[in-house]
């Protein structure tokens, strides 16, 4: 079985990273693989890649007892159980960043697609109509557009929609700093009042689930576009397909769905297709060669230095503790039940075996700790075993 797998697709700029450490021994798969599949796939894994499509739920994470980390090569890790994989001793790492450009980007030219009514001009132009109106087509110049998150693609945006000349205000739960003139609205209700164009960056969850809704939407101004390439979650799609055919919304976008097809060929269900005042796109938010580059490099990157010194800088779901030179022969990583004594325990039990401590770092998060140890001396299978059998150990490795 492979050391590495990877599922759906990942740029091969992965493999570069993990090839050039060293870690060749590396099995890829086109897509994600039905559940019935998946387990002998990952039968003997070290470090697994997936995307968005492939779910490695809870059940599957305890039958996988080779399974050292885990890569999102994507931002989200709700296709994960990490508290799972936490409890588990296996650290989630993603890539938070690395597509924020490329999704800025395309909800800014959506805005602008529909703010000009392109997308009804051009089915027109294809069906043989030649209508050169200008009813209900404006320019970006002077409109005002109100950001929902503004995080880190909601602050590109804002930076970018600046430099055409829009007038940017933000919402968002937590305080945030603007970038250049953008201003915070008072609440979700005045954004929502004032913006020509609204765009949605918040994460999934409950806290976000059909915040734009039948209430919310009757408090847009008459035309206003909604754009959402967040979470699909995020928007009631039925009271949306009505405020577009009343004209309460003039024009949406959306790049992601509550529901979405799992294939190539399997059609999107939704009452938003057909209309003329829509765009719909299938999740495309971050499928840029730059982004997906970038994804594949950072995520590879980071299981790259957990496997071989053990930094867990950029966990979702772990104890972080930052890269450090190692001080002795060997590192010893070290997941255990957070309890009282429990580094103690395990120093003493280095102790019995004539291993001295060169360095050693702690943290802990919840129901773990993690201890990272540099000794003098090799570690042998008796004080592995040892350490494995220790009633407060989670996991234990050697690197």
């Amino acid at each position: 079985m492979a050391q590495i797998v990877l599922f759906e697709n990942i740029h091969p700029s992965a493999r570069e990273v993990f090839t050039a450490a060293g870690l060749t021994d590396i099995a890829t798969y086109s897509s994600a693989l039905p559940s019935a599949e998946i387990f002998d796939a990952l039968r003997g894994a070290e470090l697994v890649g997936i995307r968005s499509r492939t779910h490695l739920d809870a059940d599957l994470i305890g039958r996988l007892p080779a399974l050292r980390a885990i890569g999102c090569f994507c931002i989200g890790t709700n296709q994960v159980d990490v508290n799972s994989a936490m409890l588990r001793g296996v650290p989630v790492f993603n890539a938070p960043f690395s597509n924020t450009r490329s999704v800025a980007e395309l909800v800014l030219a959506e805005a602008i697609l529909l703010l000009r009514r392109v997308p009804e001009k051009n089915n027109r132009v294809h069906l043989g109509h030649w209508d050169k109106s200008a009813a209900g087509a404006f320019e970006a110049r002077g409109k005002t557009l109100g950001i929902v998150g503004y995080g880190n693609i909601g602050s590109q945006l804002s930076t970018l929609a600046e430099g055409l000349g829009m007038r940017v205000i933000y919402h968002d739960v937590e305080a945030k700093l603007p970038l250049g003139n953008a201003r915070p609205a008072g609440s979700l209700q005045d954004l929502l009042a004032q913006s020509d164009v609204i765009t949605l960056h918040v994460p999934g969850g409950k806290a976000t689930e059909n915040i734009i809704n039948a209430q919310t939407l009757a408090a847009t101004k008459r035309g206003a576009i909604l754009i959402n390439a967040s979470r699909g979650t995020v928007v009631d799609i039925a009271a949306l397909h009505a405020a577009v055919q009343s004209g309460q919304i003039g024009g949406a976008a959306l790049d992601v769905f509550p529901t979405e097809p799992k294939s190539v060929d399997e059609p999107l269900d939704s009452p938003l297709r057909g209309l003329p005042n829509v765009i719909l796109t299938p999740h495309i938010g971050g499928s840029t060669q730059e982004s997906q580059e970038n994804i594949g490099r950072e995520v590879a990157e980071k299981l790259v230095r957990f496997f071989q010194t053990g930094t867990t800088k950029g966990a979702v779901n772990f104890p972080e503790l930052p890269y450090q030179d190692a001080g002795g022969n060997r590192r010893l990583l070290h997941v255990h039940r957070n309890l009282p004594g429990a580094l103690g325990s395990l120093d003493n039990l280095l102790a019995e075996h004539g291993l001295n401590i060169v360095s050693q770092r702690l943290q802990t998060q919840g129901e773990i700790g993690y201890v990272i140890t540099d000794v003098d001396g090799e570690v042998s299978d008796i004080v592995m075993a040892a350490l494995r059998a220790h009633p407060i150990t989670v996991r234990c490795d050697l690197v």
